[in-house]
């Protein structure tokens, strides 16, 4: 995320004495909230800029296009707290069966954060005079607090650390100030043979990326599968709200005209206009309902987007900005293939012949993008192709919080499981985590879509000039 000024980063977590990663915002041992000195992440988020549009003739992707195309995974292992040596506060060692009922129902610690303390104590004598300060909540390693646990408190969430406190509408616990992990942070949907994963990543403070997918029938009853993915744009306000107000528009316009019999890829062209509308009404809304919000800019909101839709025999793909869509053949022998072309910078660079495709994506500037969906967009030019494979294969529907760590056509199908086809959930999960083993620096979004044809002869359809 853009800032106008770099302040200097804690050298450790005021929670926890944890030293908190370079640009994170919440620790990552105890969730406290480190906006008040934020450091400049050294990633490099998605940002608009306005440049002419590049010259024509930039390589099309291998792959016969239809008539109808217009311009436009082991776990870090878990340590009981029988297996390292346990004190109290005041320095002495833990009973066995204290240390057997801090076991959560897993076997592992229960995650409960430091308790809140006040500055008085308990009287000498009693039964809680073993020098720790009287806690505001009960005790969570007693079995009547974990039994009262259980069940959330009325008329709110619990604490996902103290497991007592109330979670208050900021999203923070009233008993120990811990910070709640957001809906948005990690999303999951499977429907059909159609799934999508989203993360919040390793380095951003929320999610700005959205997705969403569907499925309908042609008027004969044939079906018709969706993915939208929209990657919100950092430099811009509320970005997590522009993609996700795209990501709805456009798969509810396609919902709707994809049924009356609207050709898949004007259904496509059509939607990408809707999502625009969508997010440029965002723009309208006064900016006082955000002041809240510390990371708030005060330029139009904006995102990215890319879809894909099956409809009897033909896959149509549509995007405006960065993120991609790629072709993995079932039989990995055969060619991949990377079916969209980036609105970038970058991209710009290679298709003007001014430098190769190492060169550019080397460059501090690649990812700065010169096409995106928002109300100070240069100019909405929505690109949509057909495509007709011949074998089956599948698709995948991504943000560059994902193909920045799997770029190539062929690196991106060596990232994707063998039996994504058979389970697409895991294999978009195997492809976040791939993603954030790579280091995660930004939001990661995937969907994926199996392709089945029936047998058509002979050549393949990639190889095809």
């Amino acid at each position: 995320m853009s800032q106008s000024h770099q302040q200097p980063a804690l050298s450790k977590c005021p929670g926890c004495d944890e030293p908190p990663a370079a640009g994170d915002l919440f620790c990552g041992a105890c969730g406290y909230d480190l906006s008040a000195v934020p450091a400049r992440p050294d990633d490099r988020p998605t940002m608009a800029i306005t440049v002419p549009p590049a010259a024509s003739g930039s390589e099309a992707v291998r792959w016969p296009a239809a008539a109808e195309t217009d311009s436009s995974d082991a776990p870090a292992p878990v340590h009981r707290p029988s297996d390292l040596p346990g004190t109290d506060s005041g320095g002495r060692p833990l009973a066995e069966q204290e240390q057997e009922q801090e076991q959560g129902p897993l076997g592992g610690p229960e995650p409960s954060a430091v308790p809140v303390r006040h500055d008085d104590r308990a009287e000498p004598g009693g039964a809680e005079h073993s020098g720790d300060f009287a806690l505001a909540a009960p005790d969570p390693r007693t079995a009547e607090h974990t039994a009262a646990a259980a069940a959330p408190a009325a008329g709110g969430k619990v604490c996902v650390a103290c497991r007592s406190g109330r979670v208050d509408p900021d999203g923070y616990c009233e008993n120990c100030g811990h910070a709640q992990p957001r809906e948005r942070d990690h999303m999951e949907q499977e429907l059909g043979s159609v799934a999508a994963v989203s993360d919040r990543g390793l380095r951003h403070h929320r999610n700005e990326d959205s997705f969403a997918v569907s499925s309908t029938a042609l008027p004969d009853g044939s079906p018709a599968v969706v993915a939208i993915v929209c990657d919100g744009v950092s430099s811009a306000s509320r970005p997590d709200e522009a993609s996700a107000a795209a990501a709805n528009a456009a798969n509810e316009s396609l919902l709707a005209s994809l049924p009356r019999g609207t050709h898949p890829q004007q259904a496509m062209h059509e939607a990408i206009v809707a999502a625009s509308e969508a997010v440029n009404a965002l723009a309208q809304e006064p900016a006082g309902a955000m002041e809240h919000d510390a990371h708030r800019h005060q330029n139009a909101p904006a995102c990215t987007l890319v879809g894909a839709v099956m409809a009897g025999e033909l896959l149509i793909v549509g995007w405006v900005g960065d993120s991609r869509v790629y072709w993995v053949p079932e039989d990995r022998s055969r060619p991949t293939a990377r079916l969209t072309e980036d609105d970038s910078w970058a991209a710009q660079m290679v298709a003007a012949g001014l430098m190769n495709e190492a060169e550019a994506y080397a460059d501090e500037r690649a990812h700065a993008i010169t096409g995106w969906l928002g109300a100070d967009a240069y100019e909405l030019e929505p690109h949509t192709a057909a495509f007709k494979p011949d074998r089956p294969g599948l698709v995948v529907v991504c943000t560059d919080g994902l193909w920045n760590y799997a770029e190539s056509a062929e690196e991106m199908a060596a990232a994707v499981p063998a039996d994504a086809q058979e389970h697409p959930l895991r294999g978009a999960q195997v492809l976040v985590g791939h993603a954030l083993d790579g280091g995660g620096h930004d939001n990661v979004t995937v969907a994926l879509l199996p392709f089945a044809v029936r047998p058509q002869g002979a050549g393949s359809a990639c190889e095809t000039v």
